[in-house]
């Protein structure tokens, strides 16, 4: 049965009207009380797949494609240049470019976020200066690592604080200790949600009790968490994360915004079953498959995925057969 077709319910409408200017006020989880967010990050933010043509450049045009039907789905903003973005692959000026052709085809009330993370504090100012100046609302920053044992919490929270200090634009924290090797320490998180230009954090690790610990320790702080993945998404509200940056949702878009919006309304039961079904399409293409997994999914439903970029390499047949029937058995094919 088609996508379409299975997400036609009484939910639709509502989340069709949905502005999401202010989704503290339709909650049903125990939200934390402190001072409201200088810029509310609540809600799903699809951290965009970077399409590439057959020859491995950047496609603008499929690009563009995809915003047009990203349009329809009550996302509460974008994510480019993030891990599937394949940031790494890109050149500077083509992460400038990707920013810059996003934030003209995004409604102006929907949040662009950039990633900017460069290894040396000094090159990630200048990037987030450049990401601010191409559109950018809010900058990601990923934990530098290449020098990780020399990471401790005294340097990264002087290279955020550097970064927050000569930002123009919000700064929210990207850890991310799969692609990294490491876990920015709850320390330097309690630390860096004291400053004013510094917003949240994207944690990608699916430690539970951490987040929770997280939110409850900058619950006076203007300062949001969101989790870094569907997996673990309707957990993560329940210990009171303001949204999610979910790779699943280039795919399924709609059924998570589904999701949160249950998790919002306290409608737990149905969340929970919405909420298994996620699970393995989740695991399918991020840690199983990866990119290369997620763009050959997004190509099933309706949307251009595209090659990566070498040395990412694509699918095998079996892979792929195995992709399709992880979202067949889960009711999404």
């Amino acid at each position: 049965m088609a996508l379409s077709t299975r997400l036609t319910s009484s939910l639709w409408p509502t989340l069709a009207a949905l502005r999401w200017a202010a989704p503290r006020q339709c909650r049903g989880l125990s939200t934390p009380q402190g001072p409201e967010p200088s810029l509310d990050l609540g809600g799903i933010f699809p951290p965009l797949a970077t399409p590439f043509s057959p020859t491995q450049e950047v496609d603008y045009t499929q690009l563009e494609g995809n915003l047009s039907r990203y349009a329809n789905i009550p996302f509460r903003g974008l994510v480019v240049l993030g891990s599937n973005g394949e940031y790494p692959y890109l050149a500077p000026h083509e992460r400038l470019e990707v920013v810059s052709c996003v934030r003209q085809v995004l409604p102006r009330d929907r949040l662009l976020l950039a990633g900017s993370g460069c290894e040396s504090t000094q090159a990630t100012i200048k990037l987030t200066v450049s990401m601010a100046e191409a559109g950018a609302n809010v900058a990601l920053v990923v934990t530098p690592c290449y020098y990780r044992g020399a990471m401790t919490s005294a340097a990264l929270v002087h290279h955020y604080t550097e970064v927050g200090d000569a930002s123009p634009i919000p700064v929210v924290l990207y850890s991310v200790p799969a692609n990294t090797g490491l876990d920015l320490p709850m320390e330097a998180v309690i630390t860096l949600a004291q400053h004013p230009n510094i917003i949240g954090i994207k944690d990608s690790g699916g430690d539970i009790t951490r987040m929770g610990l997280m939110v409850h320790k900058t619950r006076q702080e203007d300062f949001q968490v969101l989790a870094g993945s569907a997996g673990f998404l309707l957990a993560s509200y329940a210990v009171g994360v303001s949204g999610g940056v979910c790779a699943l949702a280039n795919v399924l878009g709609t059924p998570l915004c589904q999701l949160d919006h249950l998790c919002r309304k306290g409608q737990w039961q149905e969340a929970r079953n919405l909420q298994h079904r996620l699970i393995e399409p989740n695991t399918a293409v991020t840690r199983r498959f990866g990119i290369p997994g997620l763009k050959k999914a997004m190509e099933w439903f309706g949307y251009y995925g595209g090659p990566c970029r070498a040395p990412l390499a694509p699918l095998t047949p079996t892979q792929v057969e195995e992709l399709r029937s992880t979202f067949s058995t889960n009711g999404w094919l």
